[in-house]
């Protein structure tokens, strides 16, 4: 069957993701949910409900379909091209298995969990240094900083260079956008130069291992997969630095936005601190920062009657499988315990660094209640599109600051 007879049902919905003023949150998309468990657009199907985004995250028969996005925008090769074939994001079966059991321990909570009370000072430090005590520029003046500073703290780098990471950081992320190819001479440089800081800290952990994050990383070894290449570790590294700078910054400023709409939750955070880890649960169950996670179809095979064929693009929406009436009520409480999010993904991909996000989000949510009253978005907020990665760009917000 053709894709275009699969979509032949009239009671489809269709969505122009395409269209500048597309908003993956919208009516039109929990409307389109309430019609059909999935919807056409101009990349493909996109999947609008909990238990079907569910089952399609694991399906044995789709792939992460991300990898072929540098070749889509005609970069094929160079520096760019190959780290991005490099990550264990993009890589499949036994190659993908083999990274995944040499990386995880370094992810583990034994090693994560004894950095939360860093994680704590430095949300303490940032928070001292707003300097109007009613409002700040979220974005630049805490959660840039926070995650960067954190990324720092787990790689061994000065603290005081984070500037640097969120600089290269920000340009790497170049590529995540449409204009890619035009960008390239400065991504390939600000990949560079995370290559020189990952190569730094590697010789350094194999000189002098420590009880710390990057040890771990380096020093994985396993009597069956060998031990991690030193272009292998700078090639995790510098995708944990793009991924974990990246999205925790923007969850964090999804964080605020969703608080500033529910008071009453953000009272309870600030007198019950031990909801830290519930309050990014729920956060992410109804304002993940990805959007959608992309599936590509390696057989041709039917789920709930659509023919999916080899080769289609697939988008599993996490909002629109968060907000499910199907699957959960329409309230946001951290007090609830609900069924998994999507937000991390799911299945062989899902996110190896889950652990550290849930951590230092929780740490930083936690001190952001107990320290800011009454929060509210100012005027002055930009923000990314409503579709694939989203976030603010400048987020005001104003608070009484408290002790």
């Amino acid at each position: 069957m053709s894709l275009e007879s699969a979509l032949a049902p009239d009671a489809v919905p269709a969505l122009n993701v395409t269209d500048p003023s597309f908003s993956i949150t919208s009516t039109e998309v929990h409307d389109a949910r309430e019609r059909s468990w999935y919807a056409t657009t101009p990349y493909g199907f996109a999947v609008l409900r909990y238990d079907e985004v569910g089952h399609l995250l694991k399906h044995r028969n789709l792939r992460q379909g991300s990898g072929a996005w540098p070749a889509l925008n005609g970069v094929t090769e160079g520096p760019f091209a190959r780290w991005w074939a490099s990550w264990i994001l993009h890589k499949e079966g036994a190659d993908h298995n083999r990274l995944r059991r040499l990386m995880n321990p370094a992810f583990s909570s034994k090693v994560i969990a004894p950095l939360a009370p860093r994680f704590q000072n430095l949300a303490a430090e940032l928070v001292e240094g707003f300097q109007h005590g009613e409002s700040c520029e979220f974005l630049s003046e805490f959660a840039e900083p926070y995650a960067a500073r954190v990324l720092a703290i787990m790689l061994g780098l000065p603290e005081d260079e984070y500037p640097v990471i969120v600089r290269e950081s920000n340009t790497l992320a170049l590529a995540l956008g449409v204009s890619m190819r035009n960008d390239m001479p400065k991504i390939e440089s600000a990949l560079s130069n995370l290559y020189a800081y990952a190569d730094a800290v590697i010789a350094d952990r194999r000189a002098q291992p420590r009880a710390d994050f990057v040890s771990a990383l380096t020093n994985a070894t396993l009597p069956e997969d060998g031990r991690l290449s030193d272009i292998e570790l700078r090639d995790a590294m510098v995708m944990l630095i793009l991924g974990g700078y990246d999205t925790t910054h923007r969850q964090l400023g999804l964080a605020m936005q969703t608080f500033s709409r529910h008071l009453d939750q953000w009272d309870l955070l600030r007198e019950r601190p031990e909801l830290g880890s519930r309050a990014v649960e729920e956060v992410m169950r109804v304002n993940p920062t990805v959007r959608w996670v992309t599936r590509e179809v390696l057989e041709d095979f039917t789920f709930q009657g659509l023919d999916l064929l080899a080769g289609t693009t697939i988008h599993l929406y996490t909002e629109a499988a968060g907000t499910d009436p199907r699957s959960f009520d329409n309230s946001f409480d951290i007090t609830v315990e609900r069924q998994p999010h999507f937000g991390f993904g799911g299945g062989a991909h899902h996110c190896l660094g889950h652990f550290v996000a849930r951590s230092d989000m929780s740490e930083a949510l936690t001190l952001l209640a107990r320290r800011l009253r009454g929060i509210r978005i100012l005027p002055g907020q930009s923000w990314l599109p409503d579709s694939g990665n989203t976030g603010p760009v400048r987020l005001p917000i104003g608070f009484t600051l408290s002790d």
